[in-house]
């Protein structure tokens, strides 16, 4: 197909630190709360005693072995990375005054070593992680504190890498904290509605805050958010079904909305209103909310289905999100469904409503590679889900979208987010590690290595479209 993408596009990919760095207890870190859920963001919260271990302790030791994996990602044409800081590397515990020097320098190293090769650094100040002594000391995110002592880190971080780093996000996709309360936002499994949404929206102040200090701090910087984009479509044309599927769609959307519209959407009050909300919302939250973002980024993996049929919604709520499938898509090994024109629909959805630049910052396909008796991995598979969907990012472009870059998750093998697994593989790149932490961790090209390098040199020109 002839090239859609605008010359400047930032192709890469994206991982996070809590997935790839390991090192967990190195150079002064401290507990995050990611290390005390070692079979991932559903799993159980399991205290840290001596002597105990978990499979996120080492990762793929991106911490130690970053120089290879970025010589890899050069390889391949990468003109961005995605990553992360690791907030317990800079404030241990999360609320100290002065930070942790050795973090500091670890991430002048990374983004140094990024620069040599002329790959942009797009970083996540919070990703799925957050200092586990502000959620022992102070309740997390449920409490107004935290607020500043994130504020303290992010101005921090502006301040070390402002001639390092231009593009940032706040959280990594902040929506998910309605099905995650402990990962998002360090609160229990159990917690009422109204502590939910309080601290979803003390951590939505924060975010303001952090956007407010980078156009302060990082000349030229630019700051966006993260959505997990669940768009969801109606089952039926059943008029029910339709405004039942945009009042879920407004779910994850709100989040969008505050962060870049400057204030709560007048449904979202009549939400908390009609079901007993209590958010407290001061004069000076309004005004900090008034910053808002100059891009908006997401991940896509999938798209789902709404009914307002019980029984359809009870079966569907063993799935990851309570999505209802869709009849005329395929699933991958996890069930995840393939819905590569969801993509454009998505990109074309959060165009219209925000008018904003938006940014791919996560999309992939997570499955078992094998690894041939001549050691090659041929995952066509990858290649054809990938393949499918930049096709739809075209289009988008095409229909007028301004698409800034895309970065596919996971370019080297990591450890899942959901279960912790090694199993479930996103990478160009394949990682000699399995579920139990054996193996000799050593990198290895696969097939889709060389298919993405082509891609980005000429500029989505090889991409197949199969219309």
């Amino acid at each position: 197909m002839s090239s859609k993408f605008p010359d400047h596009f930032l192709w890469g990919g994206a991982v996070a630190a809590n997935q790839v760095e390991g090192a967990y207890q190195t150079d002064g870190k401290g507990l995050s709360t990611s290390d005390l859920q070692p079979q991932g963001i559903f799993g159980a919260i399991t205290p840290r005693v001596d002597g105990d271990s978990g499979i996120k302790d080492v990762a793929i030791d991106f911490y130690h072995r970053y120089p290879q994996d970025i010589a890899l990602f050069a390889e391949m044409g990468f003109k961005c990375l995605r990553t992360s800081i690791a907030w317990t590397r800079i404030f241990p515990q999360g609320d100290e005054e002065a930070p942790n020097e050795a973090g500091l320098a670890f991430y002048d190293r990374l983004f140094d070593e990024m620069a040599r090769y002329g790959i942009q650094p797009l970083v996540t100040l919070s990703h799925y992680e957050m200092p586990y002594g502000l959620v022992k000391q102070y309740g997390g995110w449920g409490n107004r504190k935290t607020i500043g002592f994130f504020e303290h880190y992010a101005r921090t971080v502006f301040e070390r890498y402002k001639h390092k780093v231009q593009h940032w996000l706040t959280f990594n996709e902040i929506n998910m904290s309605l099905h995650a309360p402990f990962t998002g936002v360090g609160l229990a499994e159990d917690s009422s509605k109204s502590e939910i949404y309080q601290a979803i929206h003390h951590q939505l102040v924060a975010s303001a805050r952090a956007v407010k200090a980078c156009h302060e701090i990082v000349p030229g910087g630019k700051i966006g958010n993260m959505l997990l984009g669940g768009i969801l479509y109606p089952l039926s044309s059943k008029p029910e079904d339709v405004l039942e599927t945009q009042r879920q769609n407004r779910d994850w959307l709100f989040f969008g909305d505050v962060q870049a519209r400057g204030g709560y959407p007048a449904y979202m009050r009549r939400y908390f209103r009609e079901n007993g909300i209590q958010v407290e919302i001061t004069a000076e939250d309004q005004q900090a909310l008034r910053e808002t973002i100059d891009f908006i980024s997401f991940s896509y993996y999938m798209s789902g289905c709404v009914t307002t049929d019980e029984a359809q919604n009870n079966t569907a709520r063993t799935n990851i999100l309570n999505m209802v499938p869709n009849p005329h898509l395929a699933s991958s090994e996890w069930g995840w469904q393939i819905d590569p024109v969801g993509l454009r629909y998505l990109l074309n959805v959060l165009y219209d409503r925000y008018q904003k630049p938006l940014f791919i910052v996560e999309n992939g396909l997570g499955a078992k590679d094998l690894v041939e008796a001549d050691g090659s991995i041929n995952d066509d598979y990858r290649i054809n889900y990938l393949n499918d969907h930049l096709v739809q990012v075209a289009e988008a472009i095409d229909d007028g979208v301004e698409v800034m870059g895309y970065t596919s998750w996971g370019p080297i093998d990591l450890v899942s987010a959901s279960k912790a697994e090694m199993s479930k593989r996103y990478g160009f790149i394949y990682v000699d590690r399995d579920d139990a932490g054996n193996g000799s961790l050593e990198r290895r090209r696969k097939k889709s290595f060389y298919w993405y390098r082509d891609v980005i040199q000429s500029n989505g020109n090889s991409l197949k479209d199969k219309a």
